[in-house]
Order: C-alpha cells, then sequence, then structure tokens
C-alpha cells in the first residue's frame, strides 16, 4: 500500500509518500505526483514515512530530479533514513539531491 499526500505551505509543495516504492508502487507515485511535477516549482519530497525504496523507486527519484532540473525548480527531500541514504550514496545518488532533516530545514532550503 502507497500513500501520496500533497499539501501546499507559503509557495511550496509537500508531496509526503507513505508506504514502500518498489516496482509496483512506483508508478502509482509518479501518477500522484504528475501534477505536482507540472504545476510545483518548489517541492519538498517527504520521505519520513517510506521504508523501503527498490531501483524503481530510485529511477523514480531520479525522473523528479531531472524534471525539476529541467524547469529550474527546487526539489528538496527531508526524512530519508539512514538506510535509504546508504543505498544513495552507494549509487551515487546522494549528489544529486539536497536532503534536509527536518521539515524546517528543507523550507529554508528549498527557499
Amino acid at each position: 500500500m502507497i500513500n501520496v499526500l500533497i499539501s501546499s505551505e507559503a509557495g511550496v509543495t509537500r508531496a509526503e509518500v507513505q508506504g514502500s516504492i518498489d516496482g509496483q508502487t512506483a508508478p502509482m507515485v509518479r501518477e500522484e505526483l504528475q501534477p505536482v511535477i507540472e504545476s510545483a516549482q518548489k517541492l519538498i519530497l517527504d520521505l519520513t514515512q517510506v521504508s523501503y525504496l527498490s531501483s524503481a523507486g530510485l529511477r523514480l527519484l531520479l525522473l523528479l530530479y531531472r524534471e525539476f532540473t529541467a524547469k529550474n525548480g527546487k526539489l528538496v527531500m527531508v526524512g530519508v533514513s539512514p538506510d535509504i541514504r546508504a543505498v544513495m550514496s552507494h549509487t551515487g545518488f546522494l549528489s544529486f539531491f539536497d536532503l534536509a532533516d527536518t521539515h524546517q530545514e528543507a523550507l529554508r532550503r528549498v527557499g
């Protein structure tokens, strides 16, 4: 089961993902985020409640990064677990993303 909760605060969109992002759920997350990708200039992607991220989840994150970069948008991820950070580090993905430890820090970074 996967949930994506979208909210807005002071011109910043927040997408909170709950559950595991794998080959089955990544397309669902993508579908839920599509309107955000098209309309938001600033996005905080909250992964606090994501317990597992497969290679399909990594591909989804890379796609989000590319789409936001292409439109000069700003994407900050918050709540990335140590396990997911380790996977992102080993695959070289950490260098692409701006990670914050708290929601307030993410708000500051997204500007």
